[in-house]
């Protein structure tokens, strides 16, 4: 007989607990929220927590690569609860992630692929990752801008969304420029949110980069939200 290894011990009784809690009128809800891309269980953020809390207290978290196949596997469930509890794993671990994980984060990026996880990923493990290796920043910004995939675009905009002082500001708003252009709801979404953000830390910077660059009237208005 195959030998079960430790993360299915972990998944299996993580997903009989979420089995145990579904809510079918709850699901319902949030499955329309989110324009019914994705199934759910139709449980909300505490119980979701609390469901993680308990198996933790019964079985080990595991460790290593079999961490890293804890979240895969997680990523590939069809309810959309079961994404948000990796993104919880992976903020118990955030400090394990190297440059080794950036492929895992480009798969779980592209895969499964709306803002509710993409944001979290650009702007937390993939922001992180990229801060402890700037040398990584520049080739992996203009991989994401020609890969011509949205969430890895966004993803090239959002990740220095913390950076304050630290943003390569040069970078962004040459990212910002390559995707000026973008029809996309998203891509135009997120060039505001970055700007606005980093509006908080220069001000004056992103008031004359957005007086000199013809943006989409929604980057525009999203970027001077909070700027006078």
């Amino acid at each position: 007989m195959q030998d079960i290894v430790p993360h299915t011990f972990f998944l299996e009784a993580l997903l009989k607990k979420m089995e145990n809690h579904r809510d079918e009128q709850q699901a319902s809800k949030m499955k329309t929220y989110m324009k019914n891309h994705f199934e759910f269980y139709g449980i909300q953020q505490p119980l979701r927590k609390q469901v993680l809390k308990d198996i933790m207290r019964q079985y080990e978290l595991p460790k290593g690569e079999e961490f890293y196949q804890l979240l895969q596997a997680l990523w590939m469930c069809e309810e959309r609860e079961c994404q948000y509890l990796a993104l919880d794993l992976m903020d118990k671990r955030k400090q394990d992630f190297t440059a080794v994980q950036i492929p895992l984060l480009e798969y779980m990026v592209q895969e499964k692929s709306w803002w509710d996880t993409v944001d979290l990923l650009a702007s937390r493990q993939m922001g992180k990752i990229l801060l402890e290796h700037r040398e990584l920043m520049e080739s992996k910004v203009e991989e994401w801008l020609s890969s011509g995939n949205l969430w890895l675009q966004r993803t090239a905009l959002l990740f220095q969304l913390k950076y304050k002082e630290q943003t390569d500001w040069n970078l962004l708003f040459a990212c910002i420029e390559s995707l000026k252009e973008s029809k996309e709801f998203f891509i135009q979404k997120a060039i505001g949110w970055t700007l606005r953000e980093y509006g908080k830390t220069a001000p004056q910077r992103v008031m004359l980069f957005v007086e000199d660059t013809p943006l989409a009237p929604l980057s525009k208005r999203e970027a001077l939200k909070h700027l006078k």
